[in-house]
């Protein structure tokens, strides 16, 4: 039996939409970025560029990060978690943010006393970020 290049998507278990969750990870100091979407689109061109690339459900395209904002995610390693059913893909982040409000991590927020509190700073204005 032959193997196409495509049969490693097929070991992913996928939602009903086709989608997986991806979490990316600073690849140097292990710290958690960011979560999106892949579909397998995404997942390929991230392995077949070297450049994360997520599928925008509010947009229902392919997001490839950075495109606007310059803050690229080069892939250093590519992993599946042991159901099959979430990607990790370990980064170096172009520019320290990952976040679209101007933070290295989406994860910002902790919970404290009763509520959400930001404990993380904006690092750049995301109106400068996005013109």
């Amino acid at each position: 039996m032959t193997e196409t290049p495509d049969n490693w998507l097929d070991d992913v278990k996928w939602t009903d939409d086709g989608l997986v969750p991806a979490i990316a990870q600073d690849a140097k100091t292990g710290k958690l970025l960011m979560m999106a979407w892949m579909n397998r689109d995404a997942l390929q061109e991230t392995a077949d560029s070297g450049y994360a690339v997520y599928w925008s459900r509010s947009r229902g395209k392919l997001w490839r990060k950075g495109e606007q904002s310059g803050h690229q995610q080069v892939v250093k390693e590519l992993r599946l978690d042991c159901d099959n059913d979430v990607i990790l893909i370990k980064v170096e982040q172009q520019g320290g943010i990952a976040c679209h409000t101007g933070r290295e991590s989406c994860f910002f927020k902790r919970y404290e006393s009763g509520q959400w509190q930001s404990v993380e700073p904006v690092l750049k204005d995301p109106k400068e970020i996005y013109k």
